[in-house]
């Protein structure tokens, strides 16, 4: 039985997610044949290394998003960039050097630019010849550590990306371009019996307009004021809100909808239905996330980005609102107005759609997977 190790970070979940639905599909598919062995490149490392890494991911863009934009400006130059991946590998190499040479995978995949030279320091170092390659998953801008091997083979989800590895000294030849990955539920549409029955088992009414506010799993940057907004103002919604992991705002929030009688309300932690979420949904208020944006879009529902990450995230926000399938608004004062709008303008609403359709979103998971299980 052949053996793949699937490495990732846990900051955000716009890593794991594609690791997941890659390993999953993949163990489909040859589940006799291929082992899967999903390795957080984080996990047996000290625990000052997860806080600063993982943890302080997730503070800066939650509490603080200046502080990680700044970060990432100046990781723009090569130089820098350079520098602090070579710290970062000096201090994570001896726990992946451990579980690679323990597990001995036939492949690696690497679902973190973190996680690429260390990686490849022990591959050389101890005269392995086992392949790997490099899932970007960011699919239009990312930053600029993902492409300092030019001899790596990479897969990345968009020709725009394929021409920034080009420029960064990457031969063509070793670039892969597919539709972004999600897991294989998202490729499906909920029919009307089905969107009934989510309805009922989760609490809504059964002919209701669903207002659904959602970032990623580490929760929605600026989540209490949009709550706070909608829920102060005349629209003829339900309004669900997914908090992830950041149970400050989960607290916030109910505490909210309690003192309020908000009984038109659902507030949600951490959760492993957002599929059925956003099916059921009309409108979607999120960030600018690859992952939520791309299964907003496949879902054929309509984003409302009120804010993403300077540059990181542009890509995703442009490719989305210049393609008319969604827009940004980044003031929660205006998504009141700008949410009634699209509930009450059948016109408007479907024209939206009829772009996201016209586009024709793609889930690249199974094309991804092949590729994974036949190159060598």
């Amino acid at each position: 039985m052949e053996k793949y190790m699937f490495i990732y970070l846990k900051t955000g979940g716009g890593h794991y997610a594609p690791a997941k639905a890659i390993a999953e599909t993949i163990s489909n598919i040859k589940s006799t044949e291929i082992e899967i062995i999903l390795h957080d490149g984080l996990s047996d490392t000290r625990p000052y290394l997860r806080k600063i890494i993982q943890d302080g991911y997730k503070n800066s863009v939650n509490r603080a998003l200046w502080s990680f934009e700044m970060l990432y400006a100046i990781g723009k130059i090569k130089s820098v960039t350079k520098i602090s991946t070579g710290i970062a590998a000096h201090f994570i190499k001896p726990a992946i050097s451990k579980v690679i040479l323990k597990e001995k995978p036939d492949k690696i995949i690497i679902f973190h630019y973190l996680m690429i030279r260390p990686v490849n320091e022990i591959l050389r170092e101890n005269n392995l010849n086992t392949p790997s390659v490099v899932v970007v998953t960011d699919p239009f801008t990312a930053p600029s550590g993902w492409f300092l091997m030019e001899d790596q083979k990479y897969i990345v989800f968009s020709d725009m990306l394929k021409s920034k590895c080009m420029k960064a000294g990457i031969d063509s030849k070793n670039i892969q371009v597919f539709p972004f990955v999600l897991d294989n539920k998202f490729s499906i549409l909920l029919n009307n019996t089905s969107k009934l029955r989510v309805r009922k088992e989760l609490g809504f009414r059964e002919d209701s307009k669903i207002i659904l506010i959602m970032g990623g799993g580490d929760g929605m940057p600026g989540g209490e004021k949009i709550f706070r907004t909608l829920t102060s103002a005349c629209i003829d919604a339900e309004i669900a809100v997914v908090c992830g992991r950041d149970g400050f705002l989960y607290k916030q929030l109910s505490e909210l909808k309690e003192k309020n009688k908000l009984d038109n309300t659902r507030i949600f932690g951490f959760i492993d239905f957002t599929y059925s979420l956003i099916q059921i949904s009309d409108v979607v208020i999120t960030k600018a996330g690859a992952s939520v944006c791309m299964e907003i879009l496949l879902a054929e529902k309509v984003p409302i980005i009120n804010n993403y990450i300077w540059e990181q995230e542009k890509g995703n926000m442009e490719f989305v609102c210049k393609s008319g399938m969604g827009i940004y608004k980044k003031n929660p004062r205006q998504l009141p107005d700008l949410v009634n709008n699209l509930l009450r303008n059948k016109e408007y609403y479907n024209l939206l759609v009829s772009n996201i359709r016209k586009n024709m979103i793609r889930n690249g998971v199974e094309q991804v997977s092949q590729y994974i299980m036949n190159y060598n």
